[in-house]
């Protein structure tokens, strides 16, 4: 029988470093994942580079796990921490890490990790999962959650498969469970966790509540060859119709301030063309700058929710599943660490009876004020950039704030997850 102690939804990175600490704990653990091949352009640099915060470095540390990441030890930090150079930066406005008054943060041990570090989405969920992998994580590719049902009383649930564990089929027994359809077959679990993203089916079946604000803009990242690239500025542009940036030659990155109209109809199916891509990038730039070949693009937006309970009886959310943002200042990978840092232990506790009343209830008590906080430093940096007369006048006040000691230290301090 398919039975396992918790089943989760989605191999990103929340639920592959959850699956770990879940199954380091003793408890067994599926995997099920919709995409049937893990690789992705879109992981790969640039588009897949990601900033790590120090409470993220600091779990992949005690785990073991940061040694086992190459790109920042071979690639140049933009962001080096080197003496007036460029440490950050909130809504593309840069704070200098000498402004950065680090005597205010409780103090590190000398061997500490660093505090930021770069990271390649493709090389972190390679490490995560090959430790699920060596502990005994059951993942399956390819097959996507389509139906899930919960019962509180020990109800037995039919289930075919190769694979059983007496023991957790036997907590599941006592303690009631949740069956998940996916691929035609049928699994059964004591608890599932939704980190299957923005999206989520676990969210949606599971009864979730996901409130909060609808996007202002349609962002895109694009990699193309550009026919006349001397027509457009360098670094990130500003214009009255948004923002277009080229992290390097032919990477594009552009913000339309269109509601997220293009966005929504991308995901309805609309193909993003090359053509679509020019129009967009001419009226942004006021150029006649011409996009001569589109070698792969995703557009995302800037929309913000957040789940309302990240617990409904034995179905949980972490990661994207729970809230989304705009990932502007890099926010996203770090917050779905955290959870799934948070959700481990406590779940591992509960499952093996080990658990003080209410501890699984922390989980929801600690993470959610924390993700609302990114939600609003997503919203803020949003309002910061927004190509009107109000946003112009935000921006100009925050450049000045960011240029003083007080500013880049409180700006550092939340990028890089230190300090208040």
């Amino acid at each position: 029988m398919n039975t396992y102690d918790v089943i989760i939804a989605g191999a990103g990175p929340a639920g592959l470093f959850l699956a770990g600490e879940l199954a380091e704990a003793k408890c067994s653990v599926l995997i099920l994942e919709k995409a049937e091949d893990p690789h992705s352009p879109l992981k790969l640099l640039p588009f897949g580079i990601r900033g790590l915060n120090a409470p993220s470095i600091e779990a992949l540390h005690r785990r073991g796990l940061l040694d086992q990441l190459e790109l920042h030890k071979r690639l140049q930090n933009p962001f080096s921490g080197a003496r007036g150079k460029q440490a950050g930066h909130f809504a593309g406005i840069p704070f200098e890490y000498a402004n950065i008054d680090t005597e205010r943060w409780p103090r590190r041990a000398p061997d500490a990790p660093p505090t930021h570090l770069l990271a390649e989405l493709a090389e972190l969920e390679a490490v995560l999962t090959r430790r699920a992998l060596a502990l005994g994580v059951d993942i399956r590719r390819g097959l996507a959650v389509d139906g899930v049902e919960q019962s509180g009383d020990g109800a037995m649930f039919a289930s075919r498969g190769p694979r059983s564990d007496d023991a957790a089929a036997r907590r599941v027994e006592r303690g009631g469970g949740v069956a998940v359809r996916a691929g035609g077959q049928l699994f059964r679990a004591g608890w599932l966790i939704g980190c299957d993203g923005a999206r989520s089916v676990v969210r949606k079946a599971g009864g979730f509540t996901f409130e909060g604000t609808e996007p202002a803009f349609t962002g895109y990242s694009a990699k193309v060859d550009i026919a006349d690239p001397e027509k457009l500025a360098a670094g990130r542009v500003t214009t009255p119709q948004g923002m277009y940036f080229q992290s390097q030659p032919g990477y594009l990155n552009m913000q339309d301030f269109d509601g997220g109209a293009s966005h929504q109809a991308h995901q309805a199916g609309q193909p993003l063309t090359r053509e679509r891509l020019q129009t967009v990038l001419r009226r942004i730039s006021g150029t006649g700058v011409t996009i001569s070949a589109l070698h792969i693009a995703t557009t995302w937006t800037d929309r913000a929710r957040q789940a309302t309970s990240y617990r409904n009886g034995r179905i949980l959310l972490a990661g994207d599943a729970a809230h989304i943002h705009s990932p502007l200042g890099g926010q996203g990978l770090n917050l779905g660490l955290g959870d799934a840092a948070n959700l481990g232990w406590k779940l591992a506790a509960t499952i093996h009876g080990t658990a003080p009343e209410g501890l699984l209830d922390s989980y929801h008590a600690e993470r959610h004020p924390i993700g609302a906080k990114v939600l609003d430093w997503s919203r803020a940096q949003v309002a910061v950039m927004r190509p009107t007369p109000e946003g112009r006048a935000l921006n100009a006040i925050f450049r000045d704030l960011v240029n003083t000691r007080d500013g880049a230290t409180y700006f550092a301090g939340r990028v890089w997850g230190i300090g208040a």
